[in-house]
C-alpha cells in the first residue's frame, strides 16, 4: 500500500465574505494573531506525515506562494539586525514541505479543483485539506487520524463531525454504518441537504484521504448543485465501485471561512498563547463587567 505523502489544498476562491479585506489579500493569508490561516493547515499536514503540498491557486493568490518561498531581502535585514530568532522562524516556514502550485483557470467547484491536480498526484493516495478550516489537536493532528484509518483499510476516508440538524444545509452529509468507535462504512452522502431531507447529522468537514480512483469518478460525474463539480457527488460515484469510510475527527474545529468563525478562532488562539492569554482574559472580564453594568442600568 502506497503511503499518503501529498496533500491538495484548494485556495483559488475569492473570499468574498471578507471583502474588502480580501480584494488584494487572499483569505487564507488572513492572520490568526501572527500566523496566517494557511500556515496552520500546512503545519497540520506536515505533522501528519505529508511532505508535498499542492496548492490549487488562482491568479490573485501570489501572496501564498511568496509566504512559503525564501525571502532573501528580509532574511538579510533580520540577520544584519541580529534578530536571529525571527530569521530562523521565517526560514522554517519555507522549509516545511515541498510546495507545488497548480492554476485553476475557472472556479468550478471543489471537485474541479482536485481534478486540476491530477497530473501532480498521479497514481497515489492523497489528502485534501480545505484552506479555511482549522482543526487543533496537540496529541494527534486531524489529518493523521484519517491517514491512520486509510492505513488500516486502504480506502478513501472522509473527515466528519456531528452538527445540529438545522445546519445540515451547510455541509455534505454522510449516512453510514458504525463499524468501530467513530469510524463508519459510508452508505450514502448528499451535498448540502435541507434539514428535513438530511439522512443524518454527520457532516463532512475539510479533511479527506482519497484513493486515485477519485479522478476517474470526477470525470464521470456531471456538474451538480451551483453548477459546480461537487466532490460529494463524485464520492457517491466512487462509492458504487469501492467502499468508503468516514471518521469523526477529534479536535477543536474552527471554520474561518465566515466572519464569526474567524473572530472565534482569533479569540481561542489568543487565549491559549502564553504571550497573549493574560491580556485576552482581562479584556474579556472587562467587557463582561461593562455588559453586566449596562444590563443592570
Amino acid at each position: 500500500m502506497k503511503e499518503v505523502k501529498k496533500a491538495v489544498i484548494p485556495v483559488a476562491g475569492f473570499g468574498t465574505r471578507f471583502l474588502p479585506a480580501t480584494k488584494a489579500t487572499p483569505k487564507e493569508m488572513m492572520p490568526i494573531v501572527d500566523k496566517p490561516i494557511i500556515q496552520y493547515i500546512v503545519e497540520e499536514a506536515v505533522s501528519s506525515g505529508i511532505d508535498t503540498i499542492i496548492f490549487v491557486t488562482g491568479r490573485h493568490k501570489r501572496a501564498i506562494e511568496d509566504h512559503f518561498d525564501y525571502a532573501p531581502d528580509l532574511e538579510h535585514t533580520l540577520e544584519k539586525a541580529g534578530k536571529i530568532e525571527l530569521l530562523e522562524l521565517i526560514r522554517e516556514v519555507s522549509n516545511l514541505a515541498n510546495f507545488v502550485y497548480v492554476r485553476q483557470k475557472e472556479q468550478l467547484g471543489l471537485g474541479h479543483a482536485i481534478l486540476t491536480a491530477e497530473h501532480v498526484i498521479g497514481d497515489e493516495p492523497f489528502a485534501v485539506m480545505l484552506g479555511d478550516e482549522l482543526i487543533i489537536n496537540q496529541e494527534e493532528p486531524g489529518l493523521k487520524q484519517l491517514i491512520d484509518v486509510y492505513k488500516k483499510f486502504g480506502k478513501s476516508v472522509l473527515g466528519t463531525t456531528e452538527v445540529p440538524k438545522e445546519e445540515t444545509y451547510k455541509y455534505g452529509i454522510v449516512e453510514g454504518s458504525l463499524i468501530e468507535d467513530s469510524i463508519r462504512l459510508v452508505n450514502y452522502m448528499v451535498e448540502k441537504p435541507a434539514p428535513e431531507e438530511a439522512p443524518s447529522t454527520s457532516a463532512i468537514i475539510g479533511r479527506y484521504v482519497l484513493t486515485p480512483k477519485i479522478f476517474d469518478a470526477l470525470k464521470r460525474t456531471p456538474f451538480g448543485k451551483g453548477g459546480e463539480l461537487q466532490l460529494t457527488d463524485a464520492l457517491m460515484t466512487l462509492r458504487q465501485e469501492e467502499v468508503i469510510y468516514s471518521k469523526d475527527i477529534v479536535g477543536k474545529r474552527h471554520d474561518t471561512g465566515n466572519k464569526i468563525g474567524y473572530i472565534k478562532a482569533i479569540v481561542d488562539f489568543a487565549l491559549e498563547r502564553e504571550d497573549t492569554s493574560e491580556f485576552m482574559k482581562n479584556l474579556i472580564l472587562e467587557k463582561a463587567k461593562k455588559l453586566n453594568e449596562k444590563v443592570q442600568d
